[in-house]
């Protein structure tokens, strides 16, 4: 009994070593009728265990304008940046949200707010 408590307590640990996933720099770039965003993710992915899987754009009141999959783990490559194109803002939002995702902890790292020009 003792020894599966004692491999629980580690495989807990490690789950939430990393922490939430947080975006340090975003940016947007008007295309036409929308805008391309890249991001800034820093989080210490662990493997595929524990990694940022995703990140995506916000309005002040929550409502989801895109949203960028991360399809690997960047363990050795921190912080990392990716963008995401065609993400359409109703003219009347002048600034917007980027927030990151883990596969543990799910959304709440830092958010990043970005002004549209």
């Amino acid at each position: 009994m003792k020894r599966l408590i004692a491999a629980s307590l580690m495989f807990f640990a490690g789950a939430v070593w990393a922490g939430k996933a947080d975006v340090v720099n975003a940016t947007a770039t008007k295309s036409g009728e929308s805008y391309r965003f890249s991001a800034t993710v820093e989080h210490a992915d662990e493997g595929w265990e524990h990694y940022a899987d995703a990140w995506r754009v916000v309005t002040a009141e929550g409502e989801v304008l895109g949203t960028r999959v991360l399809h690997h783990p960047h363990v050795n490559e921190q912080p990392f940046t990716r963008s995401l194109s065609g993400v359409e803002i109703p003219v009347d939002i002048k600034e917007v949200y980027v927030e990151a995702h883990d596969n543990v902890h799910g959304w709440g790292g830092k958010q990043f707010k970005v002004t549209l020009k």
